[in-house]
């Protein structure tokens, strides 16, 4: 039976900041809980305590992209320019590259403090789009990925069916991503095989997005998520709205509200151009919104209204989504400095209760995430032991105590804040760098080679 300790100077617990407090942890979960209690021989004592963050989008296999779209094309560049280069990427990766460039990406979440990742994976099947003779082949490597890296999961194998709203044919680079609906409910089958040995793993499905998939596709996977996440992208583009309306007669959040029974299960990824009726909507529902704040801004597509939607009660996580630069607390301050950009203010997520935007921000990610990911958060007994620590001796850091820490991590740390991180008890990154991060990096940059010398 494995058994640790450890002890904080200084720990975020779920009722605030609390000193000495000591965690003994057993078989990756926190058994007992102290507060105001002095270190005791053999354990293993560090300054300042959070507990993990959740990463409720990421697309592992577009951090091989990073930085090869940043090249400006013959006509003017958008999402869509970016997604016609992001199929000639995919067409060049087997399984071997699938798995090596998710590893890297893992191990640059958990080195930033994110400790689950939300892996919305529609790759399903080899390049010239046929199944794999294990249908689930490519959530194998993901799950290996994982395995390898430590961090926890959540599958989101997606469901992609069409290439534009009314059910149009797919096109020819979505041809690794199409299942029909029965298809589809073997793949899910497949992947919580292939994912079972996992500890603390969850499964849910994705149906991609209102142009993917039509409602009534949805409405038909919906069962197969047996009481699960439920991921989508919604309104993510202005175009995607205007042929929304142009199909429809009604807005993308709109038509999902009035037509399928969106609830806290769901989580709805960007949302980025709403009404405010629609916004008030989602708040109803109790349903999270998955912002991604650095690919939002590296793809152009604009800005959510946090702040009004946060007034309505609303909920929010955040994720890394096209995995173009992994930062957690990177992606916390660009989703503030954009409310604060568009808003022409200051400290623009604070609230009346939590006046440290860095806390407010923080917090609201935690639960947000954790609630779209179906997982626990917080540190608490009976929790995995899911902990990041930062560095006492930051210059971000110095003499500040307790949400001031948060503010100096978020607005004026770098990577090299986070010191170490815990995922089910395990120690995974220790001085700012993943156990493995050598191996996997050599990986990494192997599978590059191959993709990028073949496209």
């Amino acid at each position: 039976m494995s058994r640790t300790a450890l002890w904080f100077r200084s720990l975020l617990l779920p009722d605030g900041w609390a000193d000495g407090v000591r965690l003994v942890i057993v078989e990756g979960r926190i058994e007992t809980l102290m507060k105001d209690t002095p270190a005791e021989a053999g354990d293993e004592v560090h300054e300042i305590g959070l507990p993990g963050l959740p990463n409720l989008h990421s697309h592992a296999f577009q951090r091989g992209m990073a930085g090869l779209t940043e090249q400006r094309g013959p006509t003017q560049d958008s999402f869509w320019t970016w997604r016609e280069a992001m199929y000639r990427f995919v067409d060049h990766m087997g399984p071997d590259e699938v798995e090596a460039i998710a590893a890297q990406a893992y191990v640059e979440m958990l080195e930033s403090g994110f400790t689950r990742v939300g892996e919305f994976h529609y790759v399903h099947h080899d390049p010239a789009g046929a199944p794999y003779a294990n249908i689930a082949e490519l959530a194998t490597r993901i799950a290996a990925a994982a395995a390898e890296t430590g961090i926890a999961l959540t599958l989101l194998p997606v469901f992609y069916l069409h290439a534009g709203f009314g059910g149009l044919p797919a096109a020819p680079g979505q041809r690794r991503f199409v299942n029909d609906v029965d298809r589809y409910g073997r793949l899910i089958e497949a992947s919580r095989e292939a994912v079972s040995p996992l500890s603390g793993v969850v499964v849910g499905i994705a149906p991609h997005s209102l142009r993917a998939a039509t409602p009534e596709e949805i409405a038909a996977i919906l069962p197969l998520a047996s009481g699960g996440p439920v991921h989508i992208h919604v309104a993510e583009q202005t175009k995607e709205v205007e042929d929304c309306l142009a199909w429809s007669g009604k807005r993308p959040v709109a038509l999902l509200l009035d037509h399928l029974p969106v609830d806290e299960r769901w989580c709805l990824v960007h949302a980025t151009h709403v009404t405010d009726a629609e916004s008030a909507g989602i708040a109803e529902r109790g349903a999270v919104v998955g912002l991604c704040p650095i690919t939002e801004a590296n793809l152009g597509d604009g800005l959510f209204p946090a702040q009004s939607f946060l007034e309505r009660g609303g909920r929010f996580g955040i994720g890394s989504d096209s995995n173009v630069l992994i930062d957690a607390a990177e992606e916390l301050r660009l989703l503030e400095y954009g409310q604060r950009l568009s808003l022409r203010t200051r400290n623009a997520l604070a609230r009346a209760a939590t006046p440290s935007v860095g806390r407010s921000l923080f917090d609201t990610a935690l639960a947000g995430g954790a609630q779209a990911l179906g997982a626990p958060s917080g540190v608490a007994a009976g929790h995995p032991a899911d902990l990041v620590s930062l560095k006492g001796d930051d210059e971000a850091l110095a003499y500040r105590h307790g949400d001031r820490w948060l503010d100096g991590w978020i607005f004026a740390g770098r990577r090299q804040t986070v010191d170490c991180v815990w995922r089910d008890g395990a120690k995974l990154v220790t001085g700012g760098r993943h156990i493995h991060r050598e191996a996997i990096g050599r990986r990494y940059r192997q599978a590059l080679h191959k993709v990028l010398k073949a496209s």
